[in-house]
């Protein structure tokens, strides 16, 4: 039976009951974690060895870069994925548990509600990691950023360190933004057509 309920879950996270939600699917899994695993770490991979303050001393660099950065960008995406992924997942293992194939989740109003509340969840979850992304990296990397390195050595006090590709990482945050936007357009997307399959269901009745 552990076996069938491993199925079960497989197929469900691999197949959604919408077709919006089998592409988000797609796009999720391939796209955006292509993306985020092959050129995240070709452009930030390196980022903190290159962080250079004046002067370039070490123990600067690393206060000013951990200043700078206080989660990785990979780090930040990486949580996001894993979180959002987390109500589907909840919701697939439920229905593996009771034994629910993907066409019964549309036709019985329970489960509807139960799924349509799981992309719910994963709207607020990506709308969340919008707004902290635009609070923790903002929009735009600046060549130039002003540490405030008093706290390390008042001789300091405020000192100019360069940020190494910052034409590429603001690219690349535009793109992840894109991604997060592009998701959640999918989520609601997803819900609509759930409900006009439900009033489908209800008028052939």
């Amino acid at each position: 039976m552990s076996l069938n309920y491993i199925k079960n879950f497989y197929e469900g996270c691999l197949r959604p009951p919408t077709v919006i939600g089998q592409f988000h699917t797609l796009f999720f899994g391939s796209v955006r974690m292509f993306f985020l695993g092959v050129l995240g770490f070709a452009v930030y991979g390196n980022e903190a060895l290159h962080f250079s303050c004046d002067p370039d001393r070490r123990e600067l660099n690393l206060y000013c870069y951990n200043q700078f950065r206080p989660i990785t960008p990979q780090v930040f995406w990486a949580l996001q994925l894993v979180t959002v992924l987390v109500p589907g997942a909840v919701f697939h293992l439920y229905a593996a548990c009771k034994n629910i194939d993907q066409e019964e989740i549309l036709e019985r109003p329970l489960y509807t509600v139960f799924y349509i509340i799981s992309v719910l969840l994963r709207i607020i979850l990506e709308v969340i990691a919008f707004w902290l992304q635009s609070h923790l990296f903002g929009f735009q990397v600046h060549p130039l950023y002003m540490c405030d390195a008093i706290a390390l050595e008042k001789t300091f006090n405020v000192t100019k360190c360069m940020v190494p590709e910052h034409f590429e990482k603001t690219i690349f945050l535009s793109a992840m933004y894109t991604f997060t936007v592009i998701t959640i357009l999918l989520c609601v997307a997803e819900i609509f057509e759930i409900l006009c399959r439900r009033l489908g269901y209800l008028n052939n009745q």
